[in-house]
């Protein structure tokens, strides 16, 4: 079994999901959000360290999943989006997890088929391959769609022959975190 965290990162709301995947059966754990209060940014960054740093320690996952940085609405938006991505990634590097990055559109296409999919469709598969009843936040939905994309992108890697491992370790490798 693999705990894996997903994480929807933004300035004003970080989403995360935490599902275990063994094989290829994919189990809900826990998902929210982490909310910051409208303070100097530098404070937020800080707040999403910590608060994704005690969820890590609370859960334990081995690997995390983040989503690549769009260009959205404005470039300020867009450094300010990379700034909370950058402060999410040292999170799970501060604690040793192995960190996988992939692009909105790959999370759609590995969900709903479709990287053009909307929000509800995203949150109807990731309920549905999860047996989640109730609501599900959209930023939390993300965040499980991410843990997912990379659980499924991970199995089958691994089943084109120890891909996962290879890929994974090789990556870290090449950064300089594995011996």
């Amino acid at each position: 079994m693999t705990l894996i965290l997903g994480i929807d990162p933004g300035s004003r709301l970080t989403g995360y999901g935490i599902i275990n995947a063994t094989g290829n059966k994919l189990g809900y754990v826990a998902c929210g959000s982490i909310r910051l209060p409208d303070i100097d940014h530098p404070a937020r960054l800080k707040l999403i360290f910590d608060n994704l740093c005690q969820i890590i320690e609370q859960y334990a996952p081995q690997e995390c999943a983040i989503e690549e940085v769009f260009l959205g609405k404005s470039v300020s938006s867009a450094l300010k989006l990379g700034q909370a991505r950058g402060s999410a990634m040292v999170a799970c590097l501060h604690h040793n997890l192995a960190l996988s990055e992939y692009s909105p559109r790959k999370v759609k296409q590995a969900l709903v088929g479709n990287g053009n999919a909307e929000k509800e469709q995203v949150q109807h598969m990731v309920k549905v391959l999860l047996g989640v009843t109730g609501n599900v936040q959209a930023d939390a939905a993300d965040a499980l769609a991410i843990a997912i994309c990379h659980a499924n992108t991970s199995a089958n890697l691994q089943r084109i022959g120890g891909g996962a491992t290879s890929f994974r370790n090789s990556r870290l490798q090449s950064k300089g975190r594995v011996p």
